[in-house]
């Protein structure tokens, strides 16, 4: 019994070109061998029926089948796609019974299989990325501040200015790429071989090469050294947190330099300690300002006075709120929670003891 290329590539049998295309596109996608969990034989027999019903007359001939054995010669009878090896025995050059494959499809479908190039999309080189850490104080990881940052890394020559020729040098075309800065790389898969573009290694790109090397750099276009860099710490950052500075990493000659990545090591804080976008705070006070309440006299985390009513009877462990003195963010300030500890006095006065008898016999 013939296969019933429709359902295989899941489609109606009135579909369009168009629509035939894109199920097919969808099942390479899916099944292809190259790809994780990809299905050989599924992915065989999409490229089969796809062969089929893109092409006016064995669509014409298939519908006019069904599922019967066609004639000699036809997908499903004695030839064309049954044999063994490959695609069924189909020919990709397209000398297999005159089926032309499209090939640009193929090279916008696997691109990404095959070095990441469709058609002329290649990947740009980029330098090494960097890690360092660097500690903050709680002040400064909270309001945000200005960071200098010393690192000793590949960076562009300064003589040169990372092209690697000495300066006023006369520059010749690179004979590799002859001067177009790229080269075709053929890659092998199963369905033959693919061309792609990488960028020339001769030239890192350029298309030129210096007829003199730059001596500081030695026609590497880069050199280590040491580098200030100032990073901008945002406000609100957390300890742990990472910080990504774009194109801060190590410089490479005809590419991209890396990025810099910083882990923040945040110091606490004698006083406060954070929640989120608050921050809290433990205040100790006396019983008789428990009892009668107080006013307290505290500084804010940025040193400005803050003044906290304790209000008559309050207990301990409660909790007081001042509000927007926390932790700035886009959505506003955070409020500052204060936890209430009343200190209970461990020994008292003889006059202190008749005073408190009093006030047991009042039922307090």
């Amino acid at each position: 019994m013939s296969k019933d290329y429709y359902k295989i590539l899941g489609i109606e049998k009135n579909a369009s070109k168009d629509e035939i295309k894109k199920a097919f596109h969808k099942m390479a996608h899916k099944y292809h061998p190259d790809k994780n969990k990809g299905d050989d034989t599924k992915f065989k027999e999409a490229n089969e029926a796809y062969q089929v019903l893109s092409d006016d007359k064995k669509r014409a001939s298939f519908d006019q089948f069904g599922n019967a054995d066609g004639p000699q010669g036809f997908p499903g009878g004695g030839g064309g796609f049954g044999g063994q090896g490959g695609f069924g025995g189909f020919d990709f050059s397209g000398q297999n019974g005159g089926v032309e494959f499209d090939m640009g499809d193929l090279g916008d479908i696997f691109g990404d299989f095959f070095g990441g190039g469709g058609r002329s999309r290649q990947k740009v080189k980029r330098g090494r990325d960097l890690s360092m850490e660097i500690n903050l104080t709680f002040s400064d990881a909270i309001f945000g501040i200005e960071h200098i940052v010393r690192i000793n890394k590949q960076s562009k020559c300064d003589s040169c200015d990372g092209t690697g020729s000495k300066p006023g040098t006369k520059m010749n075309t690179c004979s590799v790429c002859n001067g177009q800065g790229q080269v075709k790389e053929i890659r092998r898969s199963i369905l033959g071989n693919f061309a792609s573009v990488k960028t020339c290694e001769n030239c890192f790109g350029s298309g030129q090469i210096p007829s003199d090397k730059c001596n500081d750099c030695h026609g590497s276009g880069v050199k280590k050294k040491d580098e200030e860099i100032k990073v901008k710490i945002p406000a609100g950052v957390s300890n742990g947190e990472t910080l990504r500075v774009n194109g801060k990493g190590e410089a490479i000659q005809g590419g991209e330099s890396g990025d810099l990545y910083l882990k923040l090591n945040v110091k606490s804080h004698s006083i406060y300690s954070r929640d989120g976008l608050n921050l809290t705070m433990d205040l100790k006070i006396k019983l008789t300002d428990a009892l009668l309440g107080m006013t307290y006299n505290l500084k804010t985390l940025d040193n400005h006075n803050m003044e906290v009513k304790i209000p008559e009877g309050i207990n301990n462990g409660e909790m007081l709120r001042v509000r927007g003195k926390g932790v700035p963010s886009t959505r506003g300030r955070g409020d500052i929670i204060i936890k209430i500890n009343i200190d209970m006095p461990t020994k008292l006065s003889r006059k202190n003891r008749e005073l408190i008898d009093k006030l047991r016999e009042d039922g307090l």
